[in-house]
């Protein structure tokens, strides 16, 4: 399924109310002169839901821990102190240390990362993932179709971690290993005021997501009274 194919069955499932995913993957070049973004990047995303491009580099991030989960730098030396003893989100900093090693997070050779909502791209070519935001009857439909032709226990996980690990780190690696593993994220408390209050993420590795295009149209979001309902919930 080409990319317009997949905007106009992602419409057809969820409902026009739906917000369509952004794609985002590693560029020698920018899509977007985007501003610096001080403390959450997050909060520099709403542009790429809106339609406007976003490209973020290590120039353009503020946040440390941002940089290090997006590859463009290795650990801030404060950062295991300051995520258990500041932000009091692992017990001692050593835990946060063998957290961030387990990522295995490769520095990138590519100056920015860009975004792109899904209608506003070309092709799917170049990109890591697709990141949906997603409320949970959204998540509904998005887990189901990613258990509908796996049959995995892990084909979707929950994993501890800031909220450009979860969307981030954890699809580029998937995706660097050819993996089938989908994401949920944006749990942590320091990103939530930048999301919806009934917002979460499900990021897609590209490895996966070319995988489950091919299945899109058989499964529940087409042709299910059950789903009928929850679409028309998404709607109101």
């Amino acid at each position: 399924m080409e990319l317009k194919a997949f905007v106009q069955s992602y419409r057809e499932a969820f409902g026009e109310n739906a917000q369509l995913p952004l794609l985002f993957g590693y560029s020698d070049v920018a899509v977007a002169d985007t501003a610096k973004i001080g403390g959450c990047f997050f909060k520099g995303l709403q542009a790429a839901r809106e339609g406007t491009p976003v490209s973020l580099s290590a120039e353009v991030i503020g946040c440390g821990g941002g940089k290090l989960y997006t590859g463009f730098s290795d650990m801030p030396e404060r950062v295991p102190n300051f995520v258990s003893l500041t932000e009091k989100y692992k017990r001692t900093p050593e835990m946060v240390a063998d957290y961030v090693k387990s990522l295995q997070m490769p520095r990138t050779t590519k100056p920015y990362l860009n975004f792109v909502r899904a209608d506003q791209a070309e092709s799917l070519d170049g990109y890591e993932g697709v990141m949906f935001y997603a409320t949970p009857d959204m998540l509904s439909g998005l887990c189901g179709w990613a258990f509908y032709d796996s049959n995995e226990q892990d084909a979707v996980v929950a994993r501890f971690g800031s909220g450009c690990s979860t969307v981030i780190s954890m699809t580029v690696v998937e995706n660097a290993r050819q993996g089938h593993r989908c994401f949920l994220g944006l749990f942590d408390p320091s990103v939530r005021p930048w999301v919806g209050n009934n917002e979460l993420s499900f990021t897609v590795p590209m490895s996966r997501f070319a995988v489950m295009l091919d299945s899109m149209r058989d499964c529940f979001l087409f042709g299910s009274h059950a789903w009928q309902r929850v679409k028309a919930r998404i709607q109101e």
